[in-house]
């Protein structure tokens, strides 16, 4: 090169234990490596199934956050307009919102109109509703808005440090989901409940009736319409009961109808002494029990592979111990036990399955599988939003209670 340049360099002609390179490279000459076969050298571009899972398991996690985030700052950003407008728009008109911030907030405030302008130069804005000042603020510069004017806030809500704590955990997430980082575990169940509890604290709370027992998740509100009534699906009982305790469950449940072989979930997971209590307090109860003497019975042992006998001794037990129950209670026409003997093909644990707040963990029973190791669906009753062109359907909730009641009605009491 000429003066001042860079000058490579030399090759490796002078090497002659490398094959091809005294003959091929003239004394300096750059020699150039040969094309590698792909995968031989160089970064690996190909993911495999661990890293798509992970891949997929932040996706999952980054998209539930956001939607409790989107909620948060929806309902943070209307409360704010409800009790801050009034205040500020006879005065300021449409720039109420700059008024608002004052002097504190005036770089925020002028950082959000400026990018509101160029939206609506570049034709971003799709929703007229989106066309003003409010909605180009972010979750923390509605907050400061709320806490700068808190006295105009206080008659509303209760406790300022709860609000402030909750967004606090919040911003956490947000940081984390706004850079597309990974979220864990921990962090999103806490960001769930922080959201959550700050939107019963500003009036947005769930209006499901059965919200008291199954809280309603934001994923299932919102998209909940796809999947029917089913709002949870477990491998198993034991995971089951892990998240959904029995006592969460069958506690203060004002009807209990329940369906299967020996009622496991109900007999084995809830107390004796708690369901006489449930039953003082005015809970019915409805159990129905395959007859442990029918040839049923004796089919499903086979099935499962258990010694004869073994499965009709253990449900045999579960009737004698709701007997036992029954009969400490002053009204034992409250709690009725009968027997079916027809082939069990599920078994259901139907709460409050006469109103709008019904719970029903279903599981279906399959040829080599125990009730404990079955996968498990829970439905909410009353729920599902039914579409125009969908008048008349029913979900699954109220296809397992009329199963229930036309068994009911094929059954026979038990003394």
């Amino acid at each position: 090169m000429g003066s001042g340049g860079l000058e490579l360099p030399p090759g490796d002609a002078g090497d002659a234990g490398h094959e091809g390179n005294s003959t091929d490279v003239p004394p300096g000459a750059v020699s150039l490596a040969r094309p590698m076969e792909r995968g031989s050298i160089g970064p690996e571009l190909d993911w495999n199934a661990d890293a798509w899972l992970e891949v997929r398991t932040r996706a999952q996690r980054a998209g539930r956050a956001y939607i409790w985030l989107n909620l948060v700052e929806q309902r943070l950003r209307a409360v704010v307009a409800a009790v801050l407008r009034p205040i500020y728009e006879p005065v300021h008109g449409d720039d109420w919102v700059v008024a608002a911030a004052g002097p504190a907030g005036q770089e925020w405030v002028q950082r959000a109109v400026a990018v509101r302008e160029v939206s609506r130069r570049k034709g971003y804005l799709l929703d007229p509703a989106d066309d003003n000042t409010l909605s180009f603020l972010t979750l923390p510069q509605l907050r400061e808005l709320m806490v700068q004017h808190w006295p105009c806030f206080e008659p509303y809500v209760d406790e300022r440090r709860d609000v402030e704590l909750a967004l606090d955990e919040l911003e956490v997430t947000r940081n984390v989901v706004s850079r597309n980082r990974a979220l864990s575990e921990a962090v999103l169940a806490q960001a769930e409940r922080a959201s959550a509890k700050l939107l019963e604290i500003l009036g947005a709370g769930s209006d499901v009736p059965s919200a008291r027992r199954l809280p309603v998740d934001a994923v299932e509100d919102l998209v909940g319409e796809r999947y029917a009534d089913v709002v949870g699906v477990h491998p198993d009982r034991v995971r089951l009961l892990r998240q959904f305790p029995a006592e969460d469950l069958f506690g203060g449940a004002r009807r209990l109808d329940v369906i299967g072989i020996g009622l496991n979930l109900l007999v084995q997971n809830f107390s004796g002494r708690r369901l006489v209590r449930l039953a003082e307090s005015g809970c019915r109860v409805r159990l129905l029990f395959l007859n442990p003497a029918s040839s049923a019975v004796k089919r499903r042992e086979r099935e499962l592979g258990i010694k004869r006998g073994e499965l009709s001794r253990a449900v045999e037990m579960n009737i004698l111990h709701m007997r036992r129950v029954r009969a400490q209670l002053r009204d034992p026409g409250a709690f009725e036990i009968q027997v079916f003997d027809e082939t069990p093909r599920f078994t259901a644990y139907l709460v409050d399955g006469d109103g709008s707040d019904g719970i029903a963990v279903v599981q279906t029973y399959l040829r080599r599988t125990r009730g404990m190791e079955a996968p498990v669906l829970v439905l909410r009753g009353g729920s599902r939003v039914l579409k125009a062109d969908e008048n008349g359907e029913t979900g699954l909730f109220d296809t397992y209670r009329e199963e229930f009641e036309v068994a009911w009605a094929d059954s026979r009491p038990v003394s």
